[in-house]
């Protein structure tokens, strides 16, 4: 299917020529020369992608983001800058885009995220259809059940006829003509137990048994005697139901509801027993059918390749699937929020609470944690269940887990900004080293020494700086290998403390440094791992800084020896984390900080002590305050591996 697309930019040859690329592609393509005249479009044709410049008049692209959003959230939106600015695209992505572009665009880089967008509609058009389907097949049998319980009704009206029946019974002959109307077997007995009078359908199903004894109607002629219903009929005076088993005049055999009723003289003793079965094998059948329809249904519900949970309006699971049971533990009886998150209150925009509102599919990206600590990213789709009467009463919630498309594209993502952010951070040290080798080379004409020297410094340092840069474009890039080098510990942890004193005074915020004298040394990447934990101090400043309940703040910085570990443990008095910020608190681009973080501090902070064979553990109360644990071995195992290589 051909996906219709909105190209927005304010210049004309970008829009011909980028659409003519587009249309390439098999893209129904629309143009717009701005955001007013975008939404215009946009209500028109209902785009499912549009590709937007930020920098426009009349209504730049982060506003036309915000209303897109607003009019569909389903709508992808890619967003197109000729500024590499981290935090412009940060917040592009806090508002829902799916992509972020720079300028001048590399259409191979832009034909990889307009793949990944095309996928995730195709997902997002499969899981509405699955919905679709399995809301179908629920009503379909709905509707089967609701056969089933009138067809069981049927025994309980025939009791009642035969009770309306019995004033009939006087007339026989008048009474004949409403017997031969009924949908069942209609026989009269006589206190001698033969049948004196039967319907037609009785004829013809089960012959013409006039004259003939009562039981020989019945298979095997089991009821002869007190133990038939006619007989109990005739001494007890009442009505008996009871279910058995007739022979039909082919042989076979047919399972029945029998009820008796007893028709009296004018003297009130009994005289005739009315008689009527009704075929129950039918409802037997739909049994049957209803019970492997409903294991069908199990297996469908157990082996579908999602997260499903059906759950009330009060927000607890009614009941869920085996891959649920087997990731989040069994959660009937539980809250869907505190299944998924682990938090007491319901989550913002909850699909399931607008499904009720609305009865209409609503769908989610969001991230779960599963009771083994681990973070999935999921779509959740819901879907309405209704009753008889058409009302809602419950939400079927299915969640797809997209953890490893997610992980995929935040890695693609992150390494996209980072080469917008440090092409403009390269041009300005290029224009910087252009100046430094200018004075080089004038001291030289001038024979000027001291001027030559200093400018090669500058040289020097700028050349450094270019270096670090492309250093970390590989990190994003691909696995970096460490640069250890051995260094004094007890000087390494006091480094630290002198570099994030400043910024504590600076907040008012009291750092208790204590260092242990005896720590030895340890062979690290001593630039790397100063970035990690001077970025974990600075959060306590900024958590200290956040919590306006305490009049003032204090930080604990304490280095100790373990073994053949050094413990960094840190450990502030400030506003503190809930648990869902705790599990999250290492993921990529997630900050708790709003537009003032950026989500890659923490990150990067794990990932560099995990590639010192190190680990960080993280405790924390809402209110109370945040301790961090790091644990660094005083030898990589790269470095020992490396070691060991060389002695063999």
């Amino acid at each position: 299917m051909s996906e219709s697309l909105l190209l927005v930019d304010d210049e004309e040859d970008i829009r011909r020529f980028l659409g003519l690329f587009l249309a390439d592609l098999g893209y129904d393509v629309h143009a717009a020369a701005n955001g007013e005249e975008a939404l215009a479009v946009f209500d028109a044709v209902k785009p499912s992608i549009v590709l937007t410049d930020i920098k426009m008049p009349v209504m730049d692209g982060l506003e036309l983001l915000k209303r897109l959003k607003a009019r569909n959230p389903d709508t992808e939106v890619v967003m197109i800058s000729g500024h590499g600015d981290m935090d412009l695209a940060i917040s592009c992505l806090q508002n829902d885009a799916a992509d972020f572009v720079t300028k001048p665009i590399n259409h191979d880089i832009l034909d990889a995220a307009l793949k990944r967008i095309d996928e995730k509609l195709s997902m997002r058009r499969e899981l509405r259809q699955y919905t679709q389907n399995l809301e179908k097949l629920v009503r379909e049998k709905s509707s089967r059940v609701v056969e089933l319980e009138r067809q069981l009704a049927a025994g309980q009206m025939a009791e009642t006829m035969c009770q309306a029946i019995s004033g009939l019974s006087a007339d026989l002959g008048e009474g004949a003509g409403y017997f031969n109307e009924m949908p069942c077997f209609v026989a009269v007995h006589n206190a001698s137990l033969a049948v004196v009078a039967t319907n037609q359908l009785y004829k013809d199903r089960l012959g013409d048994m006039v004259g003939h004894h009562s039981w020989e109607a019945y298979a095997g002629q089991a009821l002869r005697g007190a133990d038939g219903p006619i007989r109990k009929t005739f001494e007890t005076g009442k009505g008996q139901r009871s279910r058995e088993t007739m022979l039909c005049k082919n042989g076979r055999e047919l399972p029945v509801m029998v009820h008796t009723s007893p028709i009296a003289a004018t003297n009130g003793k009994v005289e005739l027993v009315l008689e009527m079965a009704v075929d129950v094998s039918e409802i037997k059948r739909l049994q049957e059918e209803l019970r492997v329809t409903q294991q069908k249904y199990m297996d469908l519900f157990d082996a579908t390749p999602c997260y499903i949970a059906v759950r009330d309006r009060q927000g607890k699971v009614v009941a869920n699937n085996r891959r649920f049971v087997e990731d989040f533990g069994e959660g009937v009886g539980r809250t869907c929020h505190d299944v998924f998150t682990h938090r007491p209150e319901p989550c913002q925009d909850c699909p399931a609470e607008q499904t009720f509102a609305d009865g209409e599919p609503h769908f989610q990206e969001t991230v779960v944690t599963t009771r083994d600590g681990r973070q999935r990213n999921v779509l959740i789709s819901t879907a309405a269940i209704r009753n008889a009467a058409g009302e809602v009463v419950e939400v079927m919630e299915m969640a797809a887990d997209i953890t490893s498309i997610r992980e995929l594209q935040s890695h693609l993502t992150s390494l996209g900004l980072m080469l917008g952010s440090i092409s403009h951070g390269v041009k300005g040290m290029l224009t910087a080293l252009e100046g430094a080798v200018y004075r080089v080379e004038s001291g030289l004409r001038r024979g000027d020494v001291a001027r030559s020297q200093a400018a090669a410094e500058a040289v020097k340092a700028l050349v450094g700086r270019v270096r670090a840069l492309v250093l970390n474009v590989l990190y994003y890039a691909k696995s970096r290998e460490l640069a250890p080098e051995t260094v004094d510990a007890a000087a390494f942890a006091a480094s630290l403390a002198q570099t994030v004193a400043p910024k504590a005074v600076r907040e008012g915020v009291t750092l208790d440094a204590d260092i242990a004298s005896d720590l030895g040394e340890m062979s690290v990447d001593a630039a790397n791992l100063q970035a990690a934990l001077v970025n974990i101090l600075e959060n306590a400043v900024d958590a200290c800084v956040a919590d306006t309940a305490k009049p003032e703040h204090r930080i604990a910085f304490r280095v100790s020896r373990q073994d053949r570990s050094i413990v960094f443990d840190i450990e502030d008095d400030g506003m503190g984390m809930d648990q869902e910020t705790r599990e999250k608190a290492f993921t990529l681009f997630f900050s708790s900080k709003g537009l003032r973080g950026t989500g890659l501090g923490l990150f990067i902070a794990h990932d560099m002590v995990a590639k010192h064979g190190g680990a960080i553990d993280l405790t924390s109360q809402p209110g109370v305050g945040t301790r961090f644990v790091v644990r660094i071995p005083d030898t990589p195992p790269v470095v020992e591996a490396a070691s060991a290589a060389q002695s063999a």
